[in-house]
């Protein structure tokens, strides 16, 4: 997974945690809906500057949005 990508889906992940449109968070971010669609599909890069405004409405860190997903482990699971 490539860090376009990793950004995609924890901006996704995030803001339906938060219950936020695409509408929503572009608007409190201070950015186009279509800018935000493609940074959500891993279309495009992210500025510093858009991964601050993005943090901040979501409420994280900016590296979370940076962070690969963690691996759902098997181990010790019974079968």
């Amino acid at each position: 997974m490539d860090l376009r990508e990793v950004f995609a889906t924890n901006v996704r992940r995030l803001r339906h945690a938060k219950g936020l449109s695409q509408d929503d968070l572009a608007y409190e971010a201070n950015v186009s809906r279509s800018y935000l669609s493609q940074l959500e599909k891993g279309a495009f890069y992210a500025s510093l500057k858009i991964v601050a405004k993005l943090a901040v409405v979501l409420e994280v860190e900016p590296d979370e949005l940076l962070k690969m997903p963690k691996r759902h482990s098997t181990a010790g699971k019974h079968r």
